[in-house]
Protein backbone atom coordinates (compact mmCIF):
# COMPACT_ATOMS: atom_id res chain seq x y z
CA UNK A 1 0.00 0.00 0.00
CA UNK A 2 1.33 3.51 -1.13
CA UNK A 3 0.70 6.26 1.57
CA UNK A 4 0.97 9.31 1.05
CA UNK A 5 1.26 12.55 3.40
CA UNK A 6 -1.38 15.48 4.19
CA UNK A 7 0.31 18.68 5.43
CA UNK A 8 -0.88 21.78 6.72
CA UNK A 9 1.66 24.45 8.34
CA UNK A 10 0.83 27.29 11.16
CA UNK A 11 3.66 29.96 10.56
CA UNK A 12 4.66 32.84 13.58
CA UNK A 13 5.99 35.77 12.29
CA UNK A 14 7.16 38.25 14.18
CA UNK A 15 5.72 41.81 13.18
CA UNK A 16 8.81 44.29 12.48
CA UNK A 17 7.35 46.84 15.52
CA UNK A 18 9.74 48.77 17.49
CA UNK A 19 7.07 48.57 20.76
CA UNK A 20 4.95 45.22 21.85
CA UNK A 21 1.49 44.69 20.62
CA UNK A 22 -0.26 45.77 23.57
CA UNK A 23 2.10 48.07 25.58
CA UNK A 24 5.32 50.31 24.97
CA UNK A 25 8.08 47.82 25.90
CA UNK A 26 10.59 48.02 23.09
CA UNK A 27 10.89 44.59 21.14
CA UNK A 28 14.31 44.58 20.86
CA UNK A 29 16.03 41.28 20.67
CA UNK A 30 19.38 40.61 22.63
CA UNK A 31 18.38 42.66 25.94
CA UNK A 32 19.52 42.09 29.27
CA UNK A 33 16.78 39.41 30.90
CA UNK A 34 13.49 40.62 31.81
CA UNK A 35 14.57 44.25 31.63
CA UNK A 36 11.98 45.05 28.32
CA UNK A 37 8.88 44.53 30.58
CA UNK A 38 6.08 46.80 32.07
CA UNK A 39 2.62 46.17 34.19
CA UNK A 40 0.71 45.38 30.79
CA UNK A 41 3.14 42.29 29.66
CA UNK A 42 3.47 41.28 32.87
CA UNK A 43 -0.07 40.82 33.23
CA UNK A 44 0.00 42.67 36.93
CA UNK A 45 -3.57 43.68 37.67
CA UNK A 46 -5.26 47.00 36.83
CA UNK A 47 -2.85 47.18 33.56
CA UNK A 48 -4.73 47.40 30.43
CA UNK A 49 -3.50 46.84 27.01
CA UNK A 50 -3.91 49.13 24.28
CA UNK A 51 -3.30 47.57 20.38
CA UNK A 52 -0.31 49.02 18.62
CA UNK A 53 -1.99 50.48 14.91
CA UNK A 54 1.12 49.74 13.70
CA UNK A 55 1.31 45.74 14.09
CA UNK A 56 -2.47 45.82 12.79
CA UNK A 57 -1.30 47.68 9.38
CA UNK A 58 1.22 45.05 9.17
CA UNK A 59 -0.95 41.97 9.57
CA UNK A 60 -3.80 43.81 7.04
CA UNK A 61 -0.53 44.03 4.47
CA UNK A 62 0.10 40.13 5.04
CA UNK A 63 -2.79 39.30 4.49
CA UNK A 64 -3.36 41.00 1.18
CA UNK A 65 -0.36 39.58 -0.33
CA UNK A 66 -1.45 36.40 0.82
CA UNK A 67 -4.73 36.88 -0.95
CA UNK A 68 -6.97 37.05 2.16
CA UNK A 69 -10.15 38.76 2.46
CA UNK A 70 -9.56 41.20 5.39
CA UNK A 71 -12.31 41.52 8.14
CA UNK A 72 -12.54 45.21 8.74
CA UNK A 73 -13.88 44.39 12.26
CA UNK A 74 -12.13 41.46 14.22
CA UNK A 75 -11.81 40.11 17.56
CA UNK A 76 -9.38 39.39 20.30
CA UNK A 77 -9.67 36.90 22.54
CA UNK A 78 -7.95 35.13 25.41
CA UNK A 79 -6.77 31.95 25.10
CA UNK A 80 -5.96 30.17 28.44
CA UNK A 81 -3.53 27.86 29.68
CA UNK A 82 -0.87 27.92 32.13
CA UNK A 83 2.86 27.82 31.64
CA UNK A 84 5.78 29.53 33.56
CA UNK A 85 6.59 31.93 30.22
CA UNK A 86 2.79 33.12 30.60
CA UNK A 87 2.49 35.39 33.04
CA UNK A 88 -0.84 36.88 32.39
CA UNK A 89 -1.97 32.71 32.54
CA UNK A 90 -3.37 33.43 28.87
CA UNK A 91 -2.59 34.32 25.23
CA UNK A 92 -4.39 37.67 23.83
CA UNK A 93 -5.11 35.86 20.67
CA UNK A 94 -7.63 35.98 17.66
CA UNK A 95 -10.23 32.77 17.15
CA UNK A 96 -13.75 33.35 15.77
CA UNK A 97 -13.04 36.45 13.61
CA UNK A 98 -9.37 36.84 12.64
CA UNK A 99 -8.16 40.27 10.86
CA UNK A 100 -7.51 37.96 7.32
CA UNK A 101 -8.50 35.19 5.92
CA UNK A 102 -9.82 32.93 3.40
CA UNK A 103 -6.14 33.24 0.66
CA UNK A 104 -4.28 31.22 -1.40
CA UNK A 105 -0.34 31.84 -2.89
CA UNK A 106 0.00 29.97 -6.50
CA UNK A 107 3.63 29.12 -6.80
CA UNK A 108 5.69 27.46 -9.29
CA UNK A 109 7.77 25.18 -7.28
CA UNK A 110 11.73 24.81 -7.84
CA UNK A 111 12.63 21.62 -7.43
CA UNK A 112 9.25 19.61 -8.85
CA UNK A 113 8.49 19.18 -12.18
CA UNK A 114 11.59 18.09 -13.42
CA UNK A 115 10.08 16.27 -16.41
CA UNK A 116 6.97 15.39 -14.47
CA UNK A 117 4.28 17.45 -15.50
CA UNK A 118 3.04 21.17 -13.97
CA UNK A 119 5.08 22.74 -11.56
CA UNK A 120 2.40 25.46 -10.25
CA UNK A 121 1.20 24.26 -7.01
CA UNK A 122 -1.66 26.26 -5.19
CA UNK A 123 -1.97 26.58 -1.23
CA UNK A 124 -4.86 27.39 0.60
CA UNK A 125 -4.07 30.32 3.78
CA UNK A 126 -6.92 29.34 6.16
CA UNK A 127 -6.47 32.66 8.41
CA UNK A 128 -4.02 35.53 9.84
CA UNK A 129 -4.49 36.52 13.23
CA UNK A 130 -2.91 38.31 15.67
CA UNK A 131 -1.52 37.26 19.28
CA UNK A 132 1.09 38.37 21.65
CA UNK A 133 3.78 36.07 21.96
CA UNK A 134 4.93 34.56 25.10
CA UNK A 135 8.46 34.68 27.20
CA UNK A 136 11.10 32.25 26.78
CA UNK A 137 11.72 29.22 29.39
CA UNK A 138 15.40 28.43 29.88
CA UNK A 139 16.43 24.78 31.33
CA UNK A 140 19.61 24.70 32.82
CA UNK A 141 21.87 21.78 33.18
CA UNK A 142 21.07 21.69 37.08
CA UNK A 143 17.74 20.81 36.17
CA UNK A 144 16.27 24.19 37.00
CA UNK A 145 14.29 26.59 34.70
CA UNK A 146 14.72 30.36 34.31
CA UNK A 147 12.65 32.01 32.56
CA UNK A 148 13.30 35.31 30.35
CA UNK A 149 10.10 37.77 29.48
CA UNK A 150 11.24 40.40 27.52
CA UNK A 151 9.29 38.53 24.40
CA UNK A 152 6.11 38.16 25.84
CA UNK A 153 3.85 40.88 24.15
CA UNK A 154 5.82 41.11 21.12
CA UNK A 155 3.69 41.27 18.05
CA UNK A 156 3.02 37.77 16.00
CA UNK A 157 0.97 37.73 12.89
CA UNK A 158 -0.10 33.60 12.99
CA UNK A 159 0.07 31.91 9.65
CA UNK A 160 -2.85 29.34 9.02
CA UNK A 161 -2.20 26.86 5.89
CA UNK A 162 -4.91 25.00 4.41
CA UNK A 163 -3.76 21.11 4.26
CA UNK A 164 -2.30 21.63 1.02
CA UNK A 165 1.14 19.94 1.01
CA UNK A 166 1.71 16.93 -0.29
CA UNK A 167 5.86 16.72 0.79
CA UNK A 168 8.02 17.63 2.57
CA UNK A 169 9.71 19.26 -0.16
CA UNK A 170 6.41 21.46 -0.64
CA UNK A 171 6.29 23.02 2.93
CA UNK A 172 9.81 23.56 2.49
CA UNK A 173 9.49 25.81 -0.43
CA UNK A 174 6.87 27.91 0.96
CA UNK A 175 7.98 28.43 4.34
CA UNK A 176 11.18 29.70 1.98
CA UNK A 177 8.75 31.77 -0.06
CA UNK A 178 6.72 33.04 2.51
CA UNK A 179 9.50 34.53 4.51
CA UNK A 180 10.88 36.37 1.39
CA UNK A 181 7.20 37.83 1.31
CA UNK A 182 7.57 38.78 4.52
CA UNK A 183 10.79 40.82 3.93
CA UNK A 184 9.22 42.45 0.40
CA UNK A 185 6.62 43.53 2.54
CA UNK A 186 8.94 44.93 5.24
CA UNK A 187 6.79 43.22 7.66
CA UNK A 188 9.06 41.00 9.37
CA UNK A 189 13.01 40.31 9.50
CA UNK A 190 12.66 36.93 8.97
CA UNK A 191 15.54 36.02 11.77
CA UNK A 192 14.75 32.42 12.37
CA UNK A 193 17.83 32.18 14.58
CA UNK A 194 16.12 34.92 16.79
CA UNK A 195 12.88 33.63 16.69
CA UNK A 196 11.28 36.04 14.25
CA UNK A 197 9.92 33.29 12.34
CA UNK A 198 8.90 29.59 13.66
CA UNK A 199 6.79 27.35 12.39
CA UNK A 200 4.83 24.27 13.14
CA UNK A 201 3.44 21.70 11.04
CA UNK A 202 0.44 19.31 11.60
CA UNK A 203 1.18 15.82 9.30
CA UNK A 204 -0.95 12.75 8.70
CA UNK A 205 -0.69 10.40 6.63
CA UNK A 206 -3.33 8.89 4.16
CA UNK A 207 -3.45 5.50 1.64
CA UNK A 208 -3.03 7.16 -1.97
CA UNK A 209 -6.34 7.52 -3.04
CA UNK A 210 -8.26 7.98 -0.23
CA UNK A 211 -9.82 11.36 0.44
CA UNK A 212 -10.41 11.32 4.65
CA UNK A 213 -7.65 12.65 7.03
CA UNK A 214 -5.52 10.42 9.11
CA UNK A 215 -4.45 10.93 12.09
CA UNK A 216 -2.38 14.13 12.60
CA UNK A 217 0.54 14.86 14.93
CA UNK A 218 1.89 18.79 15.20
CA UNK A 219 5.81 19.51 15.52
CA UNK A 220 6.29 22.86 17.28
CA UNK A 221 8.81 25.62 16.80
CA UNK A 222 10.43 24.45 13.43
CA UNK A 223 13.19 27.13 13.30
CA UNK A 224 15.45 26.73 10.05
CA UNK A 225 14.31 25.79 6.45
CA UNK A 226 16.53 22.29 6.93
CA UNK A 227 14.41 21.41 9.71
CA UNK A 228 11.16 21.82 8.42
CA UNK A 229 12.51 19.59 5.77
CA UNK A 230 14.44 16.97 7.57
CA UNK A 231 11.37 17.44 10.49
CA UNK A 232 8.76 16.85 7.93
CA UNK A 233 11.07 13.43 6.51
CA UNK A 234 10.91 11.93 9.64
CA UNK A 235 7.54 12.16 10.65
CA UNK A 236 6.53 11.24 7.55
CA UNK A 237 7.96 8.02 7.34
CA UNK A 238 7.71 7.61 11.40
CA UNK A 239 3.65 7.47 10.66
CA UNK A 240 3.95 5.16 7.51
CA UNK A 241 5.93 2.64 9.18
CA UNK A 242 3.99 2.58 12.68
CA UNK A 243 0.60 1.98 10.41
CA UNK A 244 2.71 -0.83 8.32
CA UNK A 245 3.89 -2.39 11.23
CA UNK A 246 0.12 -2.38 12.81
CA UNK A 247 0.12 0.41 15.03
CA UNK A 248 -1.76 3.90 15.30
CA UNK A 249 -0.67 7.27 15.21
CA UNK A 250 -1.49 9.22 18.32
CA UNK A 251 -2.33 12.42 17.82
CA UNK A 252 0.24 14.45 19.93
CA UNK A 253 2.63 17.47 19.55
CA UNK A 254 6.17 16.41 19.40
CA UNK A 255 9.74 18.55 18.97
CA UNK A 256 12.53 18.17 16.47
CA UNK A 257 15.59 16.82 18.15
CA UNK A 258 18.86 18.04 15.59
CA UNK A 259 21.44 15.69 17.22
CA UNK A 260 18.94 12.47 17.01
CA UNK A 261 17.16 13.45 13.90
CA UNK A 262 14.48 12.47 14.90
CA UNK A 263 10.74 13.78 16.93
CA UNK A 264 9.80 12.84 20.19
CA UNK A 265 6.91 13.38 22.38
CA UNK A 266 6.08 16.79 24.13
CA UNK A 267 2.81 16.23 25.26
CA UNK A 268 -0.81 14.88 24.47
CA UNK A 269 -2.28 17.51 21.71
CA UNK A 270 -4.59 19.79 22.89
CA UNK A 271 -8.37 20.71 21.07
CA UNK A 272 -9.48 24.25 20.59
CA UNK A 273 -11.95 23.79 23.58
CA UNK A 274 -9.19 22.73 26.11
CA UNK A 275 -7.97 26.47 25.84
CA UNK A 276 -11.39 27.97 27.24
CA UNK A 277 -10.97 30.70 24.42
CA UNK A 278 -13.51 33.36 25.27
CA UNK A 279 -13.38 37.39 24.03
CA UNK A 280 -11.24 39.50 25.30
CA UNK A 281 -13.21 41.88 27.73
CA UNK A 282 -10.34 44.78 28.04
CA UNK A 283 -9.84 45.35 24.27
CA UNK A 284 -12.38 46.62 21.80
CA UNK A 285 -12.83 45.38 18.29
CA UNK A 286 -10.43 45.71 15.84
CA UNK A 287 -12.12 48.50 12.64
CA UNK A 288 -9.98 48.80 9.47
CA UNK A 289 -11.57 51.64 7.74
CA UNK A 290 -12.12 51.16 3.99
CA UNK A 291 -10.11 54.39 3.20
CA UNK A 292 -7.61 53.07 5.26
CA UNK A 293 -7.30 48.96 3.95
CA UNK A 294 -7.12 50.76 0.60
CA UNK A 295 -4.03 52.74 1.06
CA UNK A 296 -2.41 49.85 2.58
CA UNK A 297 -3.34 47.62 -0.39
CA UNK A 298 -1.61 50.40 -2.54
CA UNK A 299 1.59 50.23 -0.73
CA UNK A 300 2.44 46.41 -1.67
CA UNK A 301 5.55 46.68 -3.58
CA UNK A 302 5.42 43.98 -6.55
CA UNK A 303 6.27 40.55 -4.98
CA UNK A 304 8.70 37.87 -5.50
CA UNK A 305 7.07 35.16 -7.43
CA UNK A 306 5.64 38.04 -9.58
CA UNK A 307 8.89 39.53 -10.12
CA UNK A 308 11.06 36.63 -10.66
CA UNK A 309 8.80 36.05 -13.90
CA UNK A 310 9.35 39.89 -14.84
CA UNK A 311 13.07 39.40 -14.66
CA UNK A 312 13.02 36.12 -16.77
CA UNK A 313 10.86 37.63 -18.99
CA UNK A 314 12.09 41.73 -19.10
CA UNK A 315 15.90 40.87 -19.14
CA UNK A 316 16.23 37.35 -20.78
CA UNK A 317 17.78 35.80 -17.11
CA UNK A 318 17.25 31.89 -17.04
CA UNK A 319 15.16 30.85 -13.91
CA UNK A 320 17.72 30.10 -11.19
CA UNK A 321 19.68 33.75 -11.51
CA UNK A 322 16.09 35.16 -11.40
CA UNK A 323 15.31 32.89 -8.20
CA UNK A 324 18.80 34.07 -6.66
CA UNK A 325 17.83 37.86 -7.84
CA UNK A 326 14.81 37.77 -6.40
CA UNK A 327 15.39 36.33 -3.03
CA UNK A 328 15.42 40.21 -1.12
CA UNK A 329 13.64 43.17 -2.50
CA UNK A 330 16.78 44.97 -2.00
CA UNK A 331 18.71 42.71 -4.33
CA UNK A 332 15.86 42.77 -7.22
CA UNK A 333 15.92 46.74 -6.96
CA UNK A 334 20.17 46.60 -7.29
CA UNK A 335 20.11 44.26 -10.23
CA UNK A 336 17.45 46.09 -12.10
CA UNK A 337 19.09 49.95 -11.25
CA UNK A 338 22.37 48.24 -12.39
CA UNK A 339 21.28 46.38 -15.47
CA UNK A 340 19.22 49.19 -16.74
CA UNK A 341 22.19 51.83 -16.28
CA UNK A 342 24.25 49.25 -18.19
CA UNK A 343 22.20 47.58 -20.70
CA UNK A 344 24.10 44.43 -20.17
CA UNK A 345 22.03 42.38 -17.51
CA UNK A 346 23.89 38.92 -18.05
CA UNK A 347 26.96 40.82 -16.81
CA UNK A 348 25.66 42.29 -13.98
CA UNK A 349 23.79 39.43 -13.04
CA UNK A 350 27.10 37.20 -12.99
CA UNK A 351 28.85 40.31 -11.06
CA UNK A 352 26.14 40.35 -8.19
CA UNK A 353 25.87 36.46 -8.20
CA UNK A 354 29.45 36.27 -8.24
CA UNK A 355 31.84 38.75 -6.86
CA UNK A 356 29.74 41.11 -4.95
CA UNK A 357 28.04 38.22 -3.03
CA UNK A 358 31.42 36.58 -2.12
CA UNK A 359 32.67 39.87 -0.58
CA UNK A 360 29.19 40.32 1.16
CA UNK A 361 29.12 36.94 2.68
CA UNK A 362 33.02 37.39 3.76
CA UNK A 363 31.46 40.59 5.42
CA UNK A 364 28.63 39.20 6.93
CA UNK A 365 26.84 42.43 5.76
CA UNK A 366 23.92 42.48 3.09
CA UNK A 367 23.49 44.28 -0.39
CA UNK A 368 22.15 47.40 1.40
CA UNK A 369 25.38 47.82 2.93
CA UNK A 370 27.54 47.56 -0.02
CA UNK A 371 29.69 50.34 -0.90
CA UNK A 372 29.78 49.36 -4.49
CA UNK A 373 26.60 51.47 -5.39
CA UNK A 374 24.53 49.58 -8.43
CA UNK A 375 25.14 52.66 -10.97
CA UNK A 376 29.21 52.04 -9.97
CA UNK A 377 28.70 48.74 -10.33
CA UNK A 378 26.88 49.25 -14.10
CA UNK A 379 29.71 51.77 -15.19
CA UNK A 380 32.43 49.19 -14.29
CA UNK A 381 30.11 46.78 -17.13
CA UNK A 382 30.65 49.08 -19.57
CA UNK A 383 34.37 49.59 -19.14
CA UNK A 384 34.50 45.86 -19.97
CA UNK A 385 32.18 45.51 -22.87
CA UNK A 386 33.50 48.67 -24.73
CA UNK A 387 37.06 47.34 -23.90
CA UNK A 388 38.54 50.15 -21.59
CA UNK A 389 39.81 47.49 -19.43
CA UNK A 390 39.67 43.37 -19.56
CA UNK A 391 38.01 41.43 -17.51
CA UNK A 392 40.59 40.47 -14.90
CA UNK A 393 41.85 44.60 -14.27
CA UNK A 394 37.94 44.41 -13.74
CA UNK A 395 38.39 42.08 -10.53
CA UNK A 396 40.82 44.45 -9.35
CA UNK A 397 39.25 47.15 -9.82
CA UNK A 398 35.91 45.74 -8.30
CA UNK A 399 38.16 45.12 -5.22
CA UNK A 400 38.48 48.34 -4.53
CA UNK A 401 35.47 49.94 -5.65
CA UNK A 402 34.32 47.09 -2.95
CA UNK A 403 36.63 48.98 -0.25
CA UNK A 404 36.16 52.23 -0.95
CA UNK A 405 33.20 53.33 -2.86
CA UNK A 406 35.11 55.05 -5.50
CA UNK A 407 33.59 54.91 -9.23
CA UNK A 408 35.59 52.58 -11.76
CA UNK A 409 36.55 55.65 -13.83
CA UNK A 410 38.51 57.33 -11.09
CA UNK A 411 40.32 54.13 -9.91
CA UNK A 412 41.41 53.49 -13.52
CA UNK A 413 42.80 56.75 -14.13
CA UNK A 414 44.68 57.12 -10.69
CA UNK A 415 46.23 53.73 -10.84
CA UNK A 416 46.88 53.93 -14.58
CA UNK A 417 44.60 50.54 -15.08
CA UNK A 418 43.58 51.45 -18.77
CA UNK A 419 43.60 48.41 -20.84
CA UNK A 420 46.39 49.00 -23.62
CA UNK A 421 44.86 48.38 -27.54
CA UNK A 422 47.49 49.82 -28.95
CA UNK A 423 48.64 46.86 -31.85
CA UNK A 424 52.57 48.03 -32.29
CA UNK A 425 52.86 48.49 -27.93
CA UNK A 426 51.88 44.96 -27.67
CA UNK A 427 53.50 43.93 -31.06
CA UNK A 428 56.55 44.29 -29.10
CA UNK A 429 55.66 42.50 -25.98
CA UNK A 430 54.60 39.81 -28.60
CA UNK A 431 57.62 39.40 -30.24
CA UNK A 432 60.02 39.47 -26.65
CA UNK A 433 57.84 36.56 -25.21
CA UNK A 434 58.33 34.45 -28.30
CA UNK A 435 62.02 35.52 -28.50
CA UNK A 436 61.95 34.29 -25.28
CA UNK A 437 60.29 30.93 -25.62
CA UNK A 438 62.50 29.04 -28.41
CA UNK A 439 61.31 25.38 -27.28
CA UNK A 440 57.64 26.99 -26.79
CA UNK A 441 57.24 28.06 -30.15
CA UNK A 442 58.65 24.81 -31.75
CA UNK A 443 56.09 22.55 -29.72
CA UNK A 444 53.96 24.88 -30.63
CA UNK A 445 54.27 24.84 -34.58
CA UNK A 446 54.53 20.75 -33.86
CA UNK A 447 51.11 20.35 -33.27
CA UNK A 448 50.65 21.73 -29.79
CA UNK A 449 47.90 24.16 -30.19
CA UNK A 450 47.08 24.77 -26.57
CA UNK A 451 50.46 26.12 -26.16
CA UNK A 452 48.61 29.51 -27.23
CA UNK A 453 47.00 30.33 -23.71
CA UNK A 454 50.88 29.66 -21.95
CA UNK A 455 51.85 32.71 -24.79
CA UNK A 456 48.62 34.53 -24.24
CA UNK A 457 49.17 34.65 -20.34
CA UNK A 458 53.14 35.56 -20.48
CA UNK A 459 52.23 38.31 -23.21
CA UNK A 460 49.52 39.51 -20.20
CA UNK A 461 52.04 39.51 -17.67
CA UNK A 462 54.56 41.31 -19.34
CA UNK A 463 51.74 43.71 -19.32
CA UNK A 464 50.72 43.55 -15.90
CA UNK A 465 47.60 42.66 -17.11
CA UNK A 466 46.58 45.37 -19.42
CA UNK A 467 46.61 44.35 -23.07
CA UNK A 468 44.05 43.71 -24.95
CA UNK A 469 43.20 39.91 -24.85
CA UNK A 470 41.69 39.88 -28.09
CA UNK A 471 44.46 41.58 -29.41
CA UNK A 472 46.68 39.65 -28.28
CA UNK A 473 45.51 36.48 -29.43
CA UNK A 474 45.36 37.69 -33.17
CA UNK A 475 49.23 38.45 -33.06
CA UNK A 476 50.41 35.61 -31.85
CA UNK A 477 48.49 33.19 -33.73
CA UNK A 478 49.80 35.35 -37.03
CA UNK A 479 53.58 35.35 -35.61
CA UNK A 480 53.53 31.84 -34.61
CA UNK A 481 52.06 30.87 -37.99
CA UNK A 482 54.92 32.80 -40.22
CA UNK A 483 57.28 30.62 -38.22
CA UNK A 484 55.39 27.39 -39.34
Amino acid sequence: MEFEPVIGLEVHAQLLTESKIFCGCSTRFGAPPNSHVCPVCLGLPGALPVVNREAVEMAVKAGLALGCRINQSSLFARKNYFYPDLPKGYQISQYDLPIAEHGCVELELADLGKGNGDRKRRFGITRLHLEDDAGKSIHGSDGGTRVNLNRTGVPLAEIVTDADFRSAQEAYEFVVYLRQMLLYLEVCDGNMEEGSLRCDANVSVRPKGETAFGVKTEIKNLNSFRFVRKALEYEIERQIELIRSGGEVQQETRLWDESTEQTFVMRSKEEAHDYRYFPEPDLLPVTVSGERLEQLRSAIPELPEGRRLRLMETYGLDEETARQLTQTRSAADYFEEAADASGAAASVANWMMGDLTRYLKGDSREISDSLVSPRNLAALVRLVEDGTISGKIAKDVFSKMYATGRPPAQIIEEEGLRQISDSSAIESLVDEVIASHPSEVKAFQGGKQGLIGFFVGQVMKASKGQANPKIVNELLRGKLGEKQ
